[in-house]
């Protein structure tokens, strides 16, 4: 009986495939090699570089002399011998009663608390009720409106709104005959009153009042007549 061998049998179908094993196991082989090469040589340099380091980071060790210590302070020796020494010093007496001299020493007083008096607000007398009145100029109580009707300026804002009409003043004759504490009793417009106050508190000196003979302070009222013509 002749034996027949079937394709699948057949070896030569297989061929390529071994070769192509083979070829793979060649180049596993090649790449082993160059992977332990590269990686002698890798630990070769670590270690070079690693001594490079360690030898740059040597540094020489320098030795410092300590200093000296210090000295201990010294004991200071006492001598228990006593040296007499006799007493031929002068002392001068320079102290000096208080009793010797009367000039010398501070007079010593009791305290006695200073009590200030207080100054007693003097009033004014009212015009009608002193003995002899206070005058203008030599004259009364007319020289002193000639005045201020000579001085008094007639506001331009009362001119044009034809305002008009009399301002009652109050005002004190000092002892001195100065004109103070001038007051509005009885206003008429704001310009009129200013007006009317200023030009009182320009009066020269009156010749004070008196009562029993002594000057006294004199209150007056005093009308300043506004009047357009």
């Amino acid at each position: 009986m002749e034996l027949k061998k079937t394709n699948k049998a057949s070896l030569e179908n297989k061929k390529l495939l071994f070769i192509e094993i083979g070829l793979v196991f060649s180049l596993l082989f090649v790449l082993v090699c160059f992977e332990w090469t590269s990686s002698e040589k890798s630990a070769s340099t670590l270690e070079a570089d690693v001594a490079a380091v360690i030898d740059d980071e040597m540094v020489p060790i320098t030795e410092s002399t300590p200093p000296p210590p210090e000295a201990a302070p010294k004991i200071p020796v006492f001598n228990d011998e006593i040296e007499i020494v006799d007493d031929d010093i002068k002392v001068e007496d320079t102290f000096q009663s208080l009793d010797d001299d009367p000039n010398l020493g501070v007079d010593i007083y009791d305290y006695v608390e200073e009590v200030k008096e207080e100054a007693v607000a003097e009033e004014a007398i009212p015009w009608a009720a002193v003995e002899k009145k206070p005058s203008f100029q030599g004259g009364d109580a007319n020289n002193f409106s000639k005045w201020v009707n000579k001085n008094l300026v007639y506001p331009e804002i009362a001119k044009e709104n034809g305002v008009q009409g009399k301002v009652i003043l109050g005002f004190t004759v000092n002892k001195d005959g100065t004109v103070s504490n001038i007051k509005v009793l009885r206003g008429v417009d704001s310009s009129l009153d200013k007006e009317a106050v200023r030009v009182v508190s320009m009066s020269p000196k009156w010749t004070p009042g008196q009562n029993a003979g002594s000057p006294v302070k004199v209150s007056y009222t005093f009308p300043v007549v506004f009047q357009l013509r």
